[in-house]
């Protein structure tokens, strides 16, 4: 039977009992199927259903052929090896014994001679070059990552189950990974907010509030689809809004048809020209037939209304939130970052950065890249002053604000709420509401404490604290800041970023994002030079 997975009737909440997925009816054959979705919305939960790591409250998964699967943010093992994810430390421990002629004939027959060139050659494919025996304690995150993924591979799976395979990866890992989903012959199902990578999938299938959709065909092509259905919705939004103005319209005016009405048999009663069983007869009919047009015009008005509810929760549905920001009115011709001939490290015979010079002038846009280890890091911490420089200075001319990957301008004891009044003291009650409502922090939602949120709500919130402020800082510093955001929150602030008239300089690997947010200039560290 060829390998699949399908999911039948199948609803899970949340442990605070919200409804994360239901009644959801989807099938996965042999393709590359990407899974999007906003944070929160069941995307993981959907992974661990298929794994059996998590119980459904109701509906059943079955799968046909072996599972491969890649979940985020796995802690090493402090003593774990590259080895130990191939499952290959007895196998390769026998190997070893063989060389130096310590392994028994029975031992002989079951040695694998060909396991380290196979172990090789997926480690290859993923773009790591390290020995079996390397300590992952002693790899990056984006090097960890990248032999998880070769030995999955190796463990040949009929499905893969990748969630954010690229998060933490630098340029070469994420082209690593893209090759080898691009020569993947089996099933693969790809939680993912990397659109580089979405376009390379054969369908995309979207988790809302709604339920599940099928897309055939790659990112592109489904936002495509998308714009059609968000115009068909606001469409229909116009209409059902036209209709309950009709309705309640239509309702004032027989309203007030029967008030004239009333008030002429009233006035008919007081002067006594008709016989008073007549006069009841009529009053009887018309308190009737104004009950029964009362139902009727309610029936219509809550139809219509629901009607009106139901289509602006498709648009919320389809529409992701909007950012607007102050301006900075930074000049064009005010430097507000001056690096000269600066060199940082942690240890003073282990120089990290050499002899850089950089300038940002007026709103200029700088992206820093370079593979991992190559100092990014340590460059926002020399700008921003939480490293001295051994040698030349580093001045920073302006207000600025720095999003790191823990958001730590925020405080975890606060709400966002209070967070915000903390950083924009002179803001009212109201403009903070409102600010916060346009990140989608609304009503109670902005009185969640920090230390509660999801690595998306928390950078939603930082941007919210700092960009949604009356005056925001005239230079941005950004360290991966669409790592943790859903691609709807990241189209969100690649919008307010074009809008932003400050200066930015922005540590990412995302090539789409820094696209968007119309990057002028590049400082690769690798060539420690400008572009």
């Amino acid at each position: 039977m060829p390998a699949s997975i399908t999911l039948s009737h199948l609803s899970c909440s949340a442990p605070d009992g919200r409804s994360l997925l239901s009644d959801l009816d989807l099938s996965f054959g042999p393709e590359r199927t990407g899974l999007v979705g906003r944070n929160g919305i069941g995307k993981t939960t959907l992974l661990r259903l298929i794994t059996g790591a998590l119980q459904p409250h109701s509906g059943h998964v079955t799968v046909h052929g072996n599972l491969g699967i890649l979940h985020q943010n796995v802690q090493a093992d402090p003593d774990g090896t590259i080895a130990s994810l191939f499952g290959a430390v007895d196998a390769l421990a026998l190997l070893r014994r063989a060389e130096i002629g310590d392994a028994s004939a029975e031992e002989l027959a079951h040695a694998d001679w060909t396991l380290e060139a196979r172990m090789g050659s997926a480690l290859a494919k993923v773009g790591l070059d390290a020995p079996p025996d390397t300590v992952l304690s002693k790899l990056s995150g984006g090097q960890n990552t990248r032999a998880r993924l070769a030995a999955l591979v190796f463990s040949e799976p009929d499905f893969l189950l990748l969630d954010e395979p690229t998060n933490n990866l630098d340029r070469d890992g994420r082209d690593a990974v893209l090759g080898l989903l691009a020569g993947w012959r089996g099933g693969a199902i790809v939680v993912s907010h990397d659109r580089e990578l979405l376009d390379t999938m054969d369908a995309i299938v979207e988790l809302t509030s709604l339920g599940a959709r099928r897309y055939g065909g790659n990112w592109s092509r489904y936002r495509e689809r998308k714009a059609l259905e968000l115009a068909a919705a606001r469409r229909d939004l116009a209409d059902a809004e036209k209709r309950v103005a009709d309705v309640d319209r239509k309702a004032q005016e027989t309203a007030e048809k029967k008030a004239r009405k009333d008030g002429a048999g009233k006035r008919k009663r007081a002067k006594g020209d008709m016989p008073l069983i007549l006069m009841n007869g009529q009053k009887n009919r018309s308190e009737e037939t104004g009950a029964s047009n009362a139902r009727l015009a309610e029936r219509r008005r809550v139809q219509a209304h629901e009607e009106a509810a139901s289509a602006r929760e498709r648009i919320e549905v389809l529409q992701p939130f909007s950012v607007v920001l102050p301006p900075t009115h930074l000049p064009a011709g005010r430097t507000v970052l001056a690096i000269d001939g600066a060199s940082a490290s942690y240890e003073p015979k282990q120089p990290i950065l050499r002899d850089l010079s950089l300038a940002i002038v007026g709103p200029e846009r700088v992206a820093v890249t370079g593979p991992n280890g190559s100092g990014k890091t340590t460059l926002l911490a020399l700008i921003t002053g939480q490293l001295q420089p051994r040698t030349g200075s580093v001045k920073v001319m302006t207000e600025f604000a720095l999003f790191d990957q823990q958001v730590s301008l925020l405080d975890p004891s606060l709400s966002i709420r209070d967070n915000f009044r903390r950083i924009n003291p002179e803001a009212n009650e109201n403009a903070c509401r409102a600010a916060l409502a346009r990140f989608m922090f609304r009503a109670d939602a902005a009185l969640q404490p920090v230390s509660t949120l999801s690595g998306g709500q928390l950078l939603r919130a930082g941007l919210a604290c700092v960009l949604g402020g009356p005056k925001p800082p005239a230079f941005l510093i950004l360290d991966e800041p669409t790592n943790h955001l859903d691609i709807d929150s990241i189209e969100a602030v690649e919008a307010g970023l074009r809008a932003y008239d400050g200066a930015l300089l922005i540590v990412s690997h995302d090539e789409a994002f820094l696209e968007a947010i119309g990057i002028t200039r590049r400082w690769d560290l690798a060539e420690t030079g400008l572009t």
